[in-house]
């Protein structure tokens, strides 16, 4: 648009017609509102400033019109997100203009890959996507993903080696916290949101862990993976706790730790399991 105006004013005879011509043009097209555009001149409000909030006002209803989607039947929903998607996608990179395709995309559980290397490509674009729109690129983006995780698994290990060997704090709070509130740390809760329901996400951290612990020998790296199971055993993430084989034993030793205590039943399950390892 701005390339259009500079056009017509380097092209023209009189500047001030190829002004009004570019506003009648690209300005508000309700001929009900022509007449009070001088009343705004006189007020000193700018043109800018009166389309600026005119299209913030359309933009926030579209925006709460696209949520109210999310009530409608899933057939028709889809439907109607695609084609919502298909007609503002191109203005993406208009940052003004980015939130409504950013919520269209937010409630779509499939995004087309064309959509999704466009996100991947531009850094800017990939920022502010949503966390539901994240999840669906770093599936087929390991590397990605890890740039993501990698940088918080450190940060949980220098929390948890700062607080164990912390030797100025007579009050050590390393073994005092229950499991639970262990569980309520920033990076824990941080990597149960980034994976979501997704399967393959977890399957990727629970890599990460693995070839991290091979790697450093650290025992934290155990620790944070029983943390992450709990979390997302706490959010009811049946998808990925009804299928983990360590479930049941780590939240069998959850309780025992939580109650301090390792009753008779739970001694039973505790070895039925590791005697399942031996098998």
């Amino acid at each position: 648009m701005a390339r259009d105006l500079r056009e017509a004013l380097t092209s023209c005879t009189d500047p001030l017609k190829a002004i009004e011509s570019f506003q009648l043009e690209n300005g508000v097209l309700l001929p009900s509102l022509r007449p009070m555009l001088p009343l705004l001149d006189l007020h000193g409000v700018r043109r800018l400033d009166f389309h600026t909030s005119h299209m913030e006002e359309l933009r926030d209803k579209l925006i709460a019109h696209i949520n109210e989607l999310g009530k409608k039947e899933p057939f028709e929903r889809k439907k109607k997100l695609t084609q919502l998607l298909v007609k503002s996608f191109p203005v993406v990179r208009i940052k003004s203009l980015r939130l409504v395709v950013m919520a269209i995309l937010r409630d779509k559980q499939h995004i087309d890959d064309k959509y999704l290397k466009i996100l991947v490509r531009d850094w800017e674009l990939y920022a502010d996507t949503d966390t539901e729109v994240n999840r669906q690129i770093w599936r087929d983006n390991q590397s990605l993903f890890g740039d993501e995780v990698l940088p918080l698994l450190s940060q949980y290990i220098r929390e948890k080696e700062h607080i164990l060997f912390d030797h100025t704090n007579l009050n050590n709070l390393f073994f005092h916290p229950t499991p639970k509130v262990l569980r309520q740390g920033e990076s824990v809760k941080k990597l149960a949101n980034m994976i979501g329901t997704s399967v393959k996400l977890y399957d990727m951290v629970l890599q990460f862990l693995r070839t991290l612990f091979l790697r450093t020998r650290n025992v934290h790296y155990c620790k944070l993976r029983a943390e992450l199971l709990m979390a997302l055993h706490d959010l009811e993430v049946q998808e990925i706790i009804s299928i983990e084989p360590c479930h049941n034993f780590t939240w069998c030793l959850d309780a025992c730790i939580r109650e301090k205590n390792v009753d008779i039943k739970r001694s039973r399950e505790l070895q039925a399991f590791l005697d399942n390892l031996t098998c």
